[in-house]
């Protein structure tokens, strides 16, 4: 995975107190994490954002709850998103079963790693390994993914999967520093 090296953020994030304005746009993203705090130094962006991610990170999605966080766990991993996965990692992992061996292997393994015995869960990994290698699926790959998961739900993992590179790009960038007790790439 790639590595940042621990630097200060080169934007501040908002510190309370917020303006109505910028309260709303923050209510509506969620928890005031440093992510969203950043985002809300323009309502109006942390509105847009919220428009477009809220429905990918609810159940409205063809993804279950489980691909939607392999997906967000192995492409934070992958772009070296620290930030991004330990949110996921801390907040969602035990609530899609994901095991110590499986959280290891999102971070620092492989879709074959004895630990995906699953063929959805290997095929939904194997998936994101290819978009984030050649920004394409071979035709294999699109079977096996239809196959396991369905074409809507394999639909949405080319969104999600997308999506969770600009929130990685966007929290590199940025050189957030991880949110209290989410647990870091070395924890795993």
């Amino acid at each position: 995975m790639p590595r940042i090296q621990k630097q200060a953020p080169r934007v501040t994030p908002l510190e309370p107190p917020y303006d109505d304005t910028t309260r709303e746009a923050l209510d509506l993203l969620g928890p005031p994490i440093a992510l969203f705090r950043t985002l809300a130094r323009r309502p109006e962006r942390a509105r847009g954002m919220h428009g477009w991610g809220s429905y990918y990170l609810s159940r409205r999605t063809a993804l279950s709850l489980r691909h939607r966080e392999l997906i967000i766990d192995r492409t934070t991993a992958r772009c070296g998103a620290e930030y991004e996965w330990g949110v996921h990692i801390a907040f969602f992992a035990d609530k899609v079963g994901l095991t110590a061996e499986q959280i290891r292997s999102l971070t620092h393994g492989d879709p074959t790693d004895p630990c995906w015995t699953d063929p959805a869960d290997r095929a939904v990994l194997t998936a994101v390994d290819a978009l984030r290698d050649t920004a394409d699926l071979t035709d294999p790959q699109w079977t096996a993914l239809t196959t396991t998961i369905g074409e809507e739900a394999a639909i949405d993992l080319l969104l999600v999967c997308g999506w969770y590179h600009a929130i990685s790009f966007t929290v590199r960038v940025l050189r957030l520093p991880a949110e209290p007790g989410t647990p870091t790439f070395t924890d795993h």
